[in-house]
């Protein structure tokens, strides 16, 4: 029998068995309910009814009249005994004929007829507490030869069904830890046909392969070693592989043909040797100290006529000895990718975009001149319309305008031709232009720009022109964004060796799932509505850090963004 059918048939015999100890014991006590319900509805209330009638008889208040009335008309309603129901109307008949005549010797007859239901009630409670009691004994008996009969089962259950499955685990486990041990002879026999037999099949088969492949493992090895050479000695990008003991293992047709040397002068030479003899082995293999697993700097490499880019990958190698529980170090594998295509496609991309740029401004400073031209009266005096035509000309305009000086330092910076001029200057200087530079787009959103910085403020070394523009596009993303009627605050501290630049907004902020992308190229927040080229800020980052500063974001959704950038402090002053 399957496992699962064994493990099903004796949960399903221990639920049976608990289903039927449920309901003898509810049976039993709903039985017990009934019998006492009897005596409390049957038998209890006419002796209470008896007995406040009794005491009604005694008393001749209209009140006690009543109350035996009332007593009476709920005994006549509450007949269960053999022969109660003729006292019961000789007690009506009784006490009829006393209301006529009150005659004493009639009371005494209407007594001893509430006396005679009263014998019969209490004949009745006691023969009714004997069936209560026999059947208390019988759900005792019933329930306790079940709870026996249920616990004889569970017993053998809990003796045979956990060796039944834990005897072929056990086995099984000691002929695995004998296969791990390289004893491939090993079998395992279960001759039934549970999922253990078919395990030990299986595991039989397996023992049988290994033993099948220790016998050709050294052949097989040796096939697989001259296959990775060749697929290795083929690659299109250089690879150069390094033991623990920094010696070249192996190195293929491209990264031979870069480095000028033959697989003569690599064969049976150390790398510290080799690194003496040729500048490009030793330029790729001196940083040991740098992060593995990561492309680092793309290297410049002479190869096939040209210059050519490559971009250098350090892979580390671990291995886990047979009989160790811990990796060892077994060298690294240098891979030097060729991106010189794309290098070169990022270079003409970049060249495009200038002289787009360029020529773009021409055509736009002549359409800004147009529309000045148009604004003036003398070239005659425009309607509603026209003038409405007009400012929309001048609005695309000054946007293409901001687009192309965007699209023009972007290639500045692709292009590594930064030109800055660092000097010590005062930081209020610089803030200041960026506030009147935009104070009139602030004011039409009736904002408030407010300015903080501290007496003595030491001077900062930067390019003036370079960090104004960045203060300015902080300014006007902040003036963008914010609510109109809002304010803006602008501080200057110093911190440290740096001076901090701040920018502060109360708008709606910016979620955390985008706070990392904030200064990608061309990365604008999913759902903005207003306009930009997501470039302003990935320019601001990138003049930032080529001045030797830091740039960063902080901002909670619904109360505002913080954009700051630090950059050296000057001691002159």
């Amino acid at each position: 029998m399957k496992i699962k059918n064994k493990l099903r048939l004796n949960v399903g015999l221990l639920f049976l068995l608990i289903l039927i100890l449920g309901s003898v014991g509810i049976g039993y006590i709903h039985a017990l309910k009934r019998d006492t319900d009897k005596i409390l509805v049957a038998n209890y209330q006419t002796l209470e009814y008896s007995i406040n009638m009794l005491s009604a008889l005694d008393d001749t208040t209209k009140e006690s009249i009543t109350v035996f009335e009332e007593n009476l008309f709920k005994q006549e309603a509450n007949i269960t005994e053999p022969g109660e129901k003729e006292a019961t109307i000789n007690t009506r008949r009784l006490y009829t004929q006393i209301k006529a005549s009150n005659d004493t010797l009639l009371k005494n007859s209407l007594r001893n007829e509430i006396r005679d239901i009263m014998k019969m009630n209490m004949k009745a409670l006691k023969s009714k507490s004997l069936h209560a009691q026999h059947t208390a004994k019988t759900a005792t008996l019933w329930i306790a030869l079940a709870a026996s009969l249920c616990i004889l089962i569970a017993f053998s259950l809990m003796i045979n069904l956990p060796s039944n499955i834990a005897n072929p685990i056990s086995e099984l486990t000691k002929s695995i830890r004998q296969i791990a041990d390289r004893n491939y002879s090993q079998r395992v026999h279960f001759n039934d046909n549970s999922e253990f037999g078919d395990l030990a099949r299986s595991f039989n088969t397996m023992a049988e392969k290994l033993e099948e492949y220790n016998d050709s493992n050294l052949a097989r090895l040796l096939l697989e070693k001259k296959r990775i050479e060749a697929l290795i000695s083929n690659m299109r990008d250089p690879v150069i592989g390094i033991d623990e003991q920094n010696n070249i293992t192996f190195i293929n047709k491209e990264a031979l043909k870069i480095t000028g040397l033959q697989i003569d002068d690599v064969r049976n030479k150390t790398l510290q040797r080799l690194s003496t003899e040729n500048d490009l082995i030793r330029k790729l293999t001196n940083e040991r100290n740098q992060p593995k697993g990561s492309a680092n700097e793309t290297l410049k490499i002479f190869n096939d006529g040209k210059e050519c880019h490559y971009e250098k990958t350090i892979v580390p190698i671990s291995i886990m000895p047979t009989g160790e529980t811990k990796e060892k170090n077994a060298g690294i594998v240098i891979l030097l990718r060729n991106v010189t295509a794309y290098k070169e496609l990022d270079a003409a991309k970049t060249n495009f975009l200038s002289t787009i740029s360029h020529e773009f401004k021409t055509p736009i400073s002549a359409i800004k001149m147009g529309v000045q031209l148009l604004y003036n009266e003398r070239t005659g005096t425009l309607n509603k319309e026209q003038h409405s035509l007009v400012e929309g000309i001048k609005d695309d305009a000054e946007r293409l305008l901001r687009i192309t000086g965007e699209l023009l330092k972007m290639t500045q910076v692709e292009s590594g031709n930064i030109q800055l001029s660092m000097l010590s200057g005062s930081p209020i200087e610089i803030v200041n232009y960026a506030v009147n530079a935009t104070k009139i787009q602030a004011d039409q959103k009736k904002l408030k720009l407010t300015l903080d910085h501290p007496m003595n403020l030491p001077n900062v070394i930067a390019d003036r022109e370079k960090t104004a523009w960045v203060l300015t596009n902080l300014i006007s993303n902040a003036i963008r964004y914010s609510t109109e009627g809002s304010e803006i605050s602008i501080s200057v501290k110093p911190v440290a060796d740096k001076i901090n630049f701040e920018v502060r907004d109360f708008g709606k902020g910016i979620a955390p799932d985008y706070l990392t992308k904030i200064f990608d190229r061309y990365f604008r927040v999913p759902g903005t509505s207003t306009e930009g080229t997501g470039l302003g800020l990935s320019i601001s980052k990138d003049f930032i850090e080529a001045q030797g500063g830091t740039i960063g974001v902080e901002s909670t959704p619904g109360e505002g963004s913080r954009f700051y950038f630090q950059l050296p402090s000057s001691t002159d002053q």
